[in-house]
């Protein structure tokens, strides 16, 4: 297939990566920018990849879910890895970086480039073919309604989002599994709590520390999405009569039902995540740790993402999307960033490597990039290209890695082993694909 100019929609970090693979694979591309002829309400400075709310790009240990992500994304060419190391400012153990000047490097790279050519509009129609589409949570209005259109109702436009944490820090000596009434399979792994538990508890809950939401976030709520908290500001009853209601289970320590229940759900097939069901909540991480940790079984949790309300519009990936990032039955319509349900900057950057690379790949009549399934990168496209009737976004996490063969209980050497274990497959992989 003999074409070279594909188009490439929105700057920041994930449509800079996406531009950037398919430039140094010999495409012509446009990268369509509406700033600085239009802001959206978060972003303020002019230049390319502008990170907003952090200028941490988490932590720079391999042996760390993002750090390892981060050195998948070297593998690959990254351009705002290259940024980054060039405008990194101490920060301990993690890479952060002089933000105006991170963004500034971003932008220098991609206008230096030949093959790039930089487009100031909005883009307001869904395009036929050939475009990756990484305009990101707050893709502008006129854009996100055609992508409704297209997608239908499996485009969000808020985050609801409860929290989430790993299988292993559950203590199963409290917790214990089973569905209400004993249907179905004992697929949730539920917390009894007494009374006293829960009203110490509820207290807890209803006087923590919330996150202010910025005038765009400022949405109305649905009720099946209310945060736990507002809901139990209600009254001391509402939140034992909504999602820590306890009918239909039996505690089997005591062979009685309990006061209260907090049930848990899987998170992914392999049954090494669990979210918190209904407690979607707008906490600070902080309170949610420490509030959270207050119910039975959780006082050891590792939350491997928090509970999220805010604006953030994204796809329903699964529905939508093939684990290449393209738009299924499109033709090579591929999105990127945080719209397809990849949470942070990292994780939208190296999507937008995935999706720039199987663009280009597509159109030079190869294959798709084969990721190994231990590899960080392919984890998160599994992600958001698995069937999940309760999908919502997710950062790079241990958690939804392949386990290793042998346990390893030292958790530092455990993480030490998976990320050694993923780099070395993907670079082996990278050597006859790239």
């Amino acid at each position: 297939m003999d074409i070279k100019q594909v188009t490439v929609i929105g700057a920041g970090l994930a449509g800079c990566e996406a531009a950037w693979a398919l430039a140094n694979r010999g495409f012509k591309v446009r990268l369509c920018e509406m700033k600085p002829k239009k802001y959206s309400p978060a972003h303020k400075y002019s230049g390319f990849a502008e990170l907003v709310c952090s200028n941490s790009l988490k932590s720079a240990d391999t042996a760390s879910a993002c750090g390892m992500l981060k050195e998948e994304m070297r593998y690959m060419g990254s351009v705002t890895m290259q940024a980054a190391e060039k405008t990194k400012v101490s920060a301990g153990g993690a890479l952060a970086v002089n933000r105006e000047l991170f963004s500034d490097a971003v932008t220098e790279a991609i206008k230096n480039h030949p093959n790039i050519e930089i487009v100031y509009d909005e883009i307001t129609e869904f395009p036929e073919s050939n475009t990756i589409i990484a305009t990101g949570p707050l893709t502008s209005d006129a854009l996100a309604e055609k992508i409704r259109e297209k997608c239908g109702e499996a485009l969000s436009f808020y985050d609801a989002a409860a929290p989430i944490i790993t299988a292993e820090s559950i203590d199963m000596s409290l917790a214990f599994f089973a569905t209400r009434y004993d249907k179905g399979d004992a697929d949730y792994i539920n917390c009894p709590m007494t009374r006293e538990e829960y009203e110490a508890f509820y207290n807890e809950l209803i006087n923590a520390e919330s996150v202010p939401l910025k005038a765009f976030e400022n949405l109305k709520v649905y009720e099946g999405c209310m945060p736990v908290e507002v809901l139990a500001k209600r009254g001391i009853e509402s939140v034992r009569y909504g999602c820590m209601k306890p009918v239909g289970l039996t505690d089997p320590r005591t062979g009685r039902r309990p006061y209260a229940v907090v049930q848990l759900r899987k998170e992914n097939n392999e049954g090494t995540l669990y979210n918190l069901v209904g407690f979607q909540t707008n906490l600070k991480f902080g309170e949610q740790k420490r509030v959270f940790s207050m119910i039975t079984g959780l006082q050891n949790a590792e939350f491997v993402r928090y509970g999220v309300m805010h604006r953030n519009t994204f796809l329903n990936g699964p529905q939508l999307l093939d684990k290449n990032f393209m738009l299924k039955c499109s033709d090579n319509v591929y999105f990127a960033g945080q719209i397809t349900g990849v949470e942070g900057y990292v994780e939208s950057a190296a999507s937008g490597i995935v999706a720039g690379i199987n663009l280009a790949h597509a159109l030079m009549g190869k294959p798709p990039l084969l990721l190994p399934d231990t590899c960080m990168t392919a984890a998160l496209s599994k992600h958001i290209s698995t069937e999940n009737k309760d999908f919502q976004p997710m950062g790079a996490n241990m958690g939804i890695l392949p386990a290793l063969e042998d346990r390893i209980k030292d958790k530092k050497l455990r993480y030490r082993t998976i990320a050694d274990r993923g780099l070395n497959d993907l670079k082996k992989a990278l050597e006859s694909q790239l």
